[in-house]
C-alpha cells in the first residue's frame, strides 16, 4: 500500500479501492424490536435465480472529498445470459471514473480471475499516463474499504422485501446514491481496514459534483 500511496502523491492521482457484490431476491437477515413471542415475519418472494451485481470504489486524494462510484449487472437467471461482469466491464468502469475525477487512476483490487486478464494489463499498458493498476494480497478483504459500503448497503436492505429484480435494482440505487452524498460514511471506512492513508482523506475546501 506504501507503494500505491506514492504513486498516488507523483502522480497528483486518486487512489481508488475496488471490489464487487452482490444482492439476490433473498434479502440480508436484519434485528428488530418486537414483542416478545412474536417474531415479525418478512415474505420474500424466494426465487434464487436472478440477482443485481455490483462494482464498486472508493477514491481518495488529499484536497478533495472522498468519491464512490458504481456499476450494476442485473442478472436474471436465463440461459447464455452472463452471470457477472466481463472483463469488458471493468474497463469500462475505470475509464468511466477516470473520466469523473479528472485526474490519473490508482486503481487497487484484489486477485478475482477477471481482474487478472490479459485484457485488462494490456488496458493498463495502452494508458499509463494516467493508470496505474495494483493488486491486494489474496485473501485480505479486510483492508479494502470498499467492503465497508457493501456493509452499509446490507444493513441498509436487511428484511427488505423487493416484489422483483426491478424493484430490487431501485432500491441499490437509491441507497448507493445515499451513501455517495454523504462523505463522512465513506471515510468511516477506513478505520477498521488499518491501512495507512495520512494525507489522503483531507478536509476539502471546495465541494465537487458527483
Amino acid at each position: 500500500m506504501a507503494a500505491g500511496k506514492s504513486t498516488a502523491h507523483d502522480l497528483g492521482a486518486h487512489i481508488c479501492f475496488a471490489d464487487e457484490s452482490g444482492q439476490s431476491l433473498i434479502p440480508p437477515k436484519g434485528r428488530t424490536w418486537a414483542p416478545r413471542g412474536a417474531r415479525p415475519v418478512v415474505r420474500v418472494a424466494g426465487r434464487r435465480g436472478g440477482r443485481v451485481n455490483i462494482a464498486g470504489a472508493v477514491c481518495f486524494r488529499p484536497g478533495y472529498r472522498p468519491r464512490m462510484f458504481y456499476k450494476l449487472h442485473v442478472y436474471h437467471g436465463r440461459r447464455g445470459e452472463p452471470k457477472s461482469f466481463a472483463w469488458s466491464d471493468y474497463r469500462d468502469f475505470i475509464r468511466m471514473v477516470h473520466l469523473q475525477l479528472g485526474t490519473p487512476v490508482v486503481w487497487v483490487w484484489d486477485n478475482l480471475n477477471v481482474h487478472l486478464q490479459q485484457e485488462l494489463f494490456d488496458f493498463e499498458a495502452e494508458h499509463k499516463d494516467w493508470l496505474v493498476i495494483f493488486h491486494l494480497p489474496p485473501y485480505a478483504p479486510e483492508i479494502n474499504p470498499q467492503e465497508g459500503i457493501w456493509s452499509l448497503l446490507k444493513r441498509a436492505l436487511a428484511d427488505f422485501a423487493a416484489a422483483d429484480l426491478a424493484h430490487l435494482t431501485r432500491a441499490i440505487k437509491r441507497k448507493l446514491k445515499r451513501i455517495q452524498y454523504r462523505p463522512h460514511l465513506i471515510v468511516g471506512c477506513l478505520p477498521t481496514t488499518g491501512l495507512d492513508l495520512d494525507g489522503l482523506i483531507d478536509e476539502p475546501d471546495i465541494a465537487d459534483s458527483t
